[in-house]
């Protein structure tokens, strides 16, 4: 089995490189140079994407964006999936996999609209297709936290019910996906503990020797969205990682 990999290089990215070579599979990597994943970049060299897909079985796009912006989310994802999906279409590829996230549905801002829209592109192709939508990583609510202003006496975090789950356990997720049948449909993964937004943001600062307070708000944002107390919970059916936050800690 063939397996191309879009956004290798980012945080997922590259572990789920290490879980597919782990499962026996042939990976081909797809990132720029300099590490950075650039879906305009990928999608001008149409050429390089067809000669990248040629023999490949399966395509995984963990391509993402670092704006949250609804527009600039909207293009970047859009173009990026349909040079993607029009290389894999022409190499006969049979699976296309995708990574998006948990309660997208949900969360009404730019960053996770444009997940949605990504998500129906996916859909409409022809390519049997599988969607993994993540509960937020320890990582991501780790640089949410700490993105706050470090002259601040405190963190507005919201008391939303999550189940955290770390970067290692949903590339294990994905890498699973892709080397079984199209789902035809989504399947989410979460982390093994529920915990609330705010009381994880507490722990994350002092584990870091960070005396700033959590100042718990039910209007601060996450990644630009408004939180309702479920909004970030997935469906009874989600596939549980086995990393617990205590252990993730432990491990950095």
């Amino acid at each position: 089995m063939r397996v191309v990999v879009a956004g290798a290089a980012g945080l997922i990215g590259s572990r789920t490189v290490a879980r597919l070579r782990d499962h026996g599979v042939e990976v081909v990597p797809l990132c720029r140079r300099d590490g950075a994943d650039a879906a305009a970049e990928e999608v001008a060299t149409a050429g390089d994407l067809r000669q990248a897909l040629c023999g490949a079985d399966v395509v995984v796009d963990l391509i993402d964006t670092a704006s949250p912006a609804e527009q600039v989310s909207l293009h970047h994802f859009r173009s990026a999936t349909a040079g993607l999906l029009a290389a894999a279409e022409a190499a006969g590829v049979e699976h296309h996999v995708v990574l998006s996230f948990v309660g997208a549905e949900r969360l009404l801002s730019g960053y996770f609209r444009a997940k949605l829209a990504l998500e129906e592109q996916v859909r409409r192709s022809p390519i049997p297709h599988s969607i993994v939508r993540a509960a937020p990583c320890f990582e991501s609510v780790e640089a949410m936290v700490l993105a706050d202003a470090p002259g601040k006496d405190g963190v507005r975090v919201a008391p939303a019910l999550m189940r955290p789950v770390s970067a290692d356990d949903v590339a294990t997720a994905v890498a699973h996906v892709a080397v079984g049948g199209p789902l035809y449909g989504t399947v989410c993964v979460a982390g093994p503990e529920e915990y609330r937004l705010d009381e994880l943001g507490a722990k994350l600062l002092a584990a870091r020797g960070d005396t700033r307070d959590v100042i718990t708000d039910p209007h601060a944002w996450f990644f630009g969205a408004a939180l309702q107390q479920r909004t970030l919970l997935p469906g009874a059916h989600a596939r549980v990682g086995h990393t617990t936050f205590d252990e993730w800690l432990a491990r950095r």
